[in-house]
C-alpha cells in the first residue's frame, strides 16, 4: 500500500502548441482555403442556363450509375457465395478454381477487364449470336455490367471468407455438440455473426465500386461521368467536371451514413 502511494503522479499533457498540433491546424487551414477557393469559383462561373440545360442529363447519368453499382453489387453477392465456399474447401481441385477466379479478378484491373468484356466478346459476334447472347453483349452497359458484377463477386468472395473464418471455432463446435448440421450452423449461428464483422468491408467495396463505375463512360454508357464527358465537350466549361466531382461525393457520402445506420441497427444489443 505504501508502495502505491510513493508512486509519482502521471505526467501531464504538454502545453503551448506541439509539432503535431502545428501541423494538424496547418492542413486544416489549406483544406479550408481549398474549399473556399472551389466556392468562390463555382459562385463566379455559375452558368445558370448551362445548369438547366444539362441538369436533366445529369439526373439520367446518376440514375445509370446507380443502377449499375446496386445491380453488380447484388450479382456479385450471389457469385461470392459459391465462390467463397470454393476457396474454403478441402478438395484441392475446387479451392484451386476458385484461387484463380479471386486472383485473376483482384490482380487485374477493372478498366482492362471492361475491355476484355466490351471488345473481346465482340470478336465472337458468330458464336454468340448462335446461342443467343450477342443480344445481350451489343449493350455497352450490359457489358460494364457483366464485369462489374464478376470483378466485385472476387472481392466479396474475400470478404466473406474471411469473415466466416473470423467467427470462433467455439461457435461450430457448441452447435455440433447440440447436434445441428453444418448447414444449419452456417446459416443461423456463422453467418449472422460473419456479417457482423464483413459490414464495414463490404461498405468499403459498395463505395469503391460507386468510385469505380466512372471508367465505363470509356465504353460509351452515358452514366454520370459520360453524361460529364458529353456536357465538357459540347461546353468546354471546367465546372461540368466540378458538378460530377459533388455529386460523386454526395452518392458516397449518403451510402457511408447508410452504412452506418445499419451497422447501428444490427450491432444494437453489443451496446448495451
Amino acid at each position: 500500500m505504501s508502495a502505491v502511494k510513493d508512486m509519482p503522479p502521471p505526467p501531464l499533457p504538454p502545453r503551448g502548441w506541439s509539432r503535431e498540433r502545428l501541423i494538424g491546424y496547418t492542413l486544416i487551414f489549406l483544406w479550408m482555403l481549398a474549399l473556399g477557393g472551389l466556392a468562390s469559383y463555382m459562385v463566379g462561373a455559375w452558368n445558370a442556363d448551362m445548369f438547366w440545360k444539362y441538369a436533366p442529363s445529369y439526373v439520367s447519368g446518376v440514375w445509370v450509375t446507380i443502377k449499375l453499382v446496386v445491380i453488380s453489387i447484388i450479382i456479385g453477392a450471389v457469385i461470392s457465395i459459391p465462390v467463397a465456399y470454393g476457396r474454403m474447401s478441402q478438395n484441392p481441385i475446387i479451392s484451386w478454381i476458385a484461387y484463380i477466379y479471386v486472383y485473376f479478378f483482384r490482380g487485374t484491373p477493372l478498366l482492362a477487364q471492361a475491355f476484355l468484356v466490351y471488345y473481346g466478346f465482340g470478336s465472337f459476334r458468330p458464336q454468340l449470336d448462335a446461342i443467343g447472347l450477342w443480344s445481350f453483349f451489343r449493350d455497352a452497359f450490359n457489358c460494364a455490367l457483366f464485369a462489374f458484377s464478376l470483378n466485385t463477386a472476387a472481392y466479396q468472395a474475400e470478404i466473406l471468407r474471411g469473415a466466416i473464418q473470423g467467427v470462433a471455432k467455439g461457435q461450430w463446435e457448441g452447435a455440433e455438440s447440440l447436434g445441428l448440421s453444418r448447414l444449419v450452423t452456417l446459416r443461423k449461428i456463422i453467418l449472422p455473426q460473419a456479417l457482423i464483422i464483413a459490414l464495414r468491408p463490404y461498405g468499403n467495396e459498395l463505395i469503391l465500386m460507386i468510385k469505380g463505375s466512372a471508367i465505363v463512360a470509356i465504353i460509351t454508357v452515358y452514366d454520370l461521368m459520360g453524361i460529364t464527358r458529353l456536357t465538357y465537350s459540347r461546353t468546354f466549361d471546367f465546372q461540368a467536371y466540378l458538378w460530377a466531382a459533388i455529386i460523386y461525393l454526395m452518392i458516397v457520402e449518403a451510402a457511408r451514413h447508410a452504412i452506418d445506420w445499419v451497422e447501428r441497427r444490427i450491432t444494437r444489443h453489443l451496446k448495451r
